[in-house]
């Protein structure tokens, strides 16, 4: 969620979503990640855990694993097994998350007592902001069965309230079509409805509204096609508030945690791009989904007695093609290209191109081995590697490992990218494409950058213990976990770096 939706949408909004967490809580207007990559893995972390991947260690959604020599997934883990499906989608816990998070500090300082669950149709949004020690976390099988899943590192079986959920046919009813929920007209703060900057989804002619979701079911993976549109946020809802009642959550003087993810704004704003109608819809129907949970909330919990925080995981950029339509510097990565010039420089330079173990992330992963069996010194490798892509198409800024190693930098792009960077996880030259500049599809919005267009995501802070107004001094995505820590009065998460908001927060 890039922070400009909130204001560009606002007059979409009604009363009870983003409108009350704004005007009756705190609004932190200069709010931004301090790390990249700037992806979901990382960033639900960096929330939760209140440091950034240099000291969690989920550099990545996806990261090449030096000890392994193979990619790895941030959440993945053959260890367990799948709860409540066949297929080893529930192959999963936090054991790649290197410290505790705000959620597991939680149930360490009431004994166990207080209840952690976490919800998302993504599994590392639901596993990674529950923590290590949480009851349950909880994500979306789609494909055939639409049904709700997790893993054996929480539990053996379903508890009967998921249980009895999945059996329900409350996902079923969101295979409809897709429609705007106003007239599409009054959508004025969003492009034009058919262009050449979103994607065409299987079984479609046109890009533009409405999307008959039933009709093109079966070519674009069933239940998986509900979370590129809103009704994945609606569904996500819906489940949250069946685990607030299903769970007892807030029903006695223990405080519980409830960590939801909204997971369809991002599928949706990769597809379409931050400037579609289909981004514009979805965000107005998001404003309903949490009008309905805050009500929620107020009924089951009592108004007043409870504290919500609001922010996202990343922003996403402007479809580059669109931006270079309306002449704003802006491009695509020729990575083919680059992939050849390169390799042929590491012919000509060392013999071998085998002196590059991967590419992931914007980062360059070298072997040591052959390095050192070719009597080339690893920092001189490195810095040769990092003059040479500088001087490529579409390559800003270019540093290496042994920068990061010997300099604490403060500001600009290698403070991020620092941050970012983890001693034994992360790779040897580190890449910054130009300003505007993405590796992707000429369709869609993306993200993972430094720039500013990544980090500046909201922090709306609502409910009991917070101040109402706003602040446009910088905060920090590190500063979230530490905040919340003080609000409870209970230990931080042990790798915490950041620091409490202090003018967030109201002491009785």
């Amino acid at each position: 969620m890039r922070y400009d939706y909130l204001t560009r949408f606002w007059n979409q909004y009604g009363e009870g979503g983003f409108k009350r967490l704004v005007n009756e809580g705190f609004n932190c207007k200069n709010n931004h990640f301090n790390y990249a990559p700037t992806s979901t893995g990382p960033g639900h972390t960096s929330v939760y855990t209140g440091t950034t991947p240099a000291v969690h260690g989920i550099i990545g959604n996806d990261w090449f694993d030096k000890e392994l020599g193979k990619d790895v997934y941030c959440a993945g883990d053959d260890a367990y097994e799948s709860v409540g499906t066949t297929s080893d989608l529930g192959k999963m816990s936090p054991h790649r998350m290197l410290t505790t998070t705000i959620t597991d500090q939680l149930r360490l300082h009431t004994q166990m007592r207080g209840k952690v669950i976490g919800v998302a149709l993504k599994d590392r949004g639901a596993i990674l902001p529950a923590g290590h020690t949480a009851n349950a976390a909880y994500w979306f099988e789609g494909g055939e069965t639409g049904n709700w899943i997790t893993s054996s590192y929480y539990m053996d079986e379903l508890p009967q309230w998921v249980a009895d959920f999945n059996a329900s046919d409350k996902v079923e009813a969101y295979k409809k079509p897709w429609t705007t929920l106003k007239p599409i007209e009054t959508y004025v703060e969003s492009g034009l409805d058919a262009n050449n900057y979103e994607g065409l989804q299987k079984g479609e002619t046109s890009n533009a509204f409405p999307h008959d979701l039933p009709a093109i079911w079966d070519q674009n993976g069933q239940f998986d096609l509900i979370r590129r549109s809103p009704y994945g946020n609606s569904i996500t809802a819906d489940f949250a508030l069946a685990a607030l009642e299903g769970e007892d959550l807030g029903s006695d003087t223990i405080t519980d945690f409830l960590a939801i993810s909204f997971s369809s704004t991002d599928y949706v704003g990769h597809f379409f791009g931050v400037n579609s109608k289909e981004i514009e819809d979805t965000y107005i129907r998001l404003d309903q989904d949490l009008e309905r949970i805050l009500s929620t909330l107020d009924e089951k919990v009592g108004k007043g007695e409870y504290t919500v925080f609001l922010t996202a995981d990343h922003a996403a950029i402007h479809v580059p093609s669109f931006l270079m339509d309306a002449k704003i510097p802006a491009g695509y990565l020729d990575m083919g290209g680059m992939r050849e010039k390169f390799n042929t420089f590491l012919q000509y330079t060392y013999g071998t191109t085998d002196v590059v173990r991967d590419l992931s992330n914007y980062q360059l992963f070298l072997d040591h081995t052959i390095l050192a069996n070719l009597d080339i010194d690893l920092d001189d490798a490195q810095e040769a590697i990092a003059k040479e892509l500088l001087s490529y198409e579409g390559i800003a800024q270019v540093y290496t490992a042994h920068q990061m190693w010997e300099n604490e930098y403060t500001k600009g792009i290698p403070y991020i990218l620092q941050n970012g960077y983890n001693q034994k996880r992360s790779g040897d030259v580190l890449l910054v494409p130009n300003v505007g500049f993405i590796s992707y599809s000429r369709t869609g919005s993306t993200h993972g950058s430094p720039q500013i267009y990544d980090t500046h995501v909201p922090l709306l802070l609502y409910g009991k213990g917070i101040q109402q107004g706003s602040t446009v001094n910088r905060t920090e995505i590190s500063d979230i976990a530490p905040t919340i820590a003080t609000l409870l009065g209970i230990a931080f998460p042990n790798g915490t770096t950041g620091q409490p908001i202090g003018e967030v927060l109201k002491f009785d």
